[in-house]
């Protein structure tokens, strides 16, 4: 019954989702890189020092390099990105100095920067690099001897130029972050049962993996629950699939209120629930598993006037003593269910290692 392969770490999808990011800009920085080269041999341009022009060209890409290709950086990282985005506007503020100052034709160049920094950095450090860069306006402005640069002439003609920044800078980053909200919701269902809003397997065998790391690491225990409706199949064939479904929504919420807040409790099959107990051992795990399975068989739900009754049968493995990983904890949780159902249902089974019966509760 439980899945033995795990799946793969969450941020396993973060760094994919950053190693996208890191390829955009380094397609924007080789973008950036190109059209001021094409500039720079266009007869008839500007520019003061062709010289450290070239220099300049030469050491950001030589920086394109070494922080992609040549692997000195193996990770990405956000903070990565983030001097990406400083060393692009450090370096197209020296061409705009050799190239006409804030007068260039180069400085909307600026733009590929925002953009890079609103898609993939938010919006702090994109109203950083915004200010930054008005601020490069500004001195670049002082130096053409643009005296009126702080009167209100000065001013209209500030706004004319970066008002093209301003939006571009507001759009991009209202569409990142709906992107991002998107992307959150879309992980928010992949993780959730649909019909009962508890975990999957797939979270939860993530969780799982997680808690063992984290109990071997500080010498804890924690406990198991593998809990299967006694009655599923009996009460879709009398009453219909739709009294089914509101069986297994009447059992997930008598496990909520059975349970400590700090357990997990998922939903791996169809009347198939996992329990995680965090720091219980198997008197504990017992003791939870009795109050599951008497809180079931005590309740019951009206369906087109008639009432319903339900019960469960619960296995329980426990970390470390019946085993050390994801796959042998279930299999041993999975092993005392079985007896729990073998032996007469509406009951709690603990594993045992080989050689001693499970030991378990039967209803009183």
């Amino acid at each position: 019954m439980a899945d033995n392969n795990r799946d793969p770490d969450i941020h396993r999808i973060d760094e994919l989702e950053l190693s996208g990011f890191s390829r955009s800009i380094t397609e924007i920085e080789w973008l950036l890189l190109i059209l001021v080269l094409l500039y720079f041999v266009l007869p008839g341009m500007a520019i003061e020092n062709s010289l450290g022009v070239v220099i300049s060209m030469v050491a950001f890409a030589v920086f394109v390099l070494g922080f992609h290709y040549l692997n000195f950086f193996t990770l990405p990282a956000r903070w990565k990105l983030a001097i990406e985005t400083w060393v692009m506007i450090l370096f197209l503020t020296w061409v705009l100095w050799n190239t006409g100052k804030a007068g260039s034709p180069l400085l909307n160049l600026y733009i590929l920067v925002i953009v890079a920094s609103a898609l993939t950095l938010g919006k702090l450090i994109t109203l950083l690099e915004l200010t930054l860069i008005a601020a490069v306006y500004f001195y670049l402005n002082y130096f053409l001897g643009a005296v009126d640069v702080f009167s209100l002439a000065g001013f209209s003609d500030f706004m004319t130029r970066f008002a093209p920044f301003l939006i571009i800078a507001y759009v991009t980053t209202m569409l990142a972050a709906d992107i991002k909200r998107s992307k959150d919701l879309l992980r928010l269902l992949s993780e959730t049962d649909e019909m009962t809003s508890l975990q999957n397997k797939r979270s939860f065998n993530e969780t799982l993996s997680k808690e063992i790391k984290k109990a071997a690491r500080y010498s804890r225990k924690f406990s198991i629950l593998l809990i299967d409706a006694d009655n599923l199949k009996e009460v879709n064939d009398g009453y219909g699939h739709g009294a089914g479904d509101q069986l297994i929504k009447v059992l997930a919420g008598t496990m909520r209120e059975s349970l400590r807040t700090s357990d997990i409790i998922a939903r791996i099959g169809g009347d198939e629930f996992v329990v995680l107990l965090p720091e219980a051992d198997h008197k504990h795990a017992l003791e939870a598993g009795e109050r599951i399975r008497s809180a079931a068989a005590n309740t019951s739900f009206d369906r087109e006037g008639e009432r319903i009754n339900m019960s469960v049968s619960i296995g329980i493995a426990s970390y470390p003593d019946d085993g050390e990983g994801l796959e042998e904890i279930m299999e041993n949780a999975d092993r005392a269910l079985y007896k729990s159902k073998k032996t007469g249902r509406n009951r709690v089974t603990r594993y045992t290692r080989a050689g001693r019966e499970p030991a378990g509760t039967e209803p009183g």
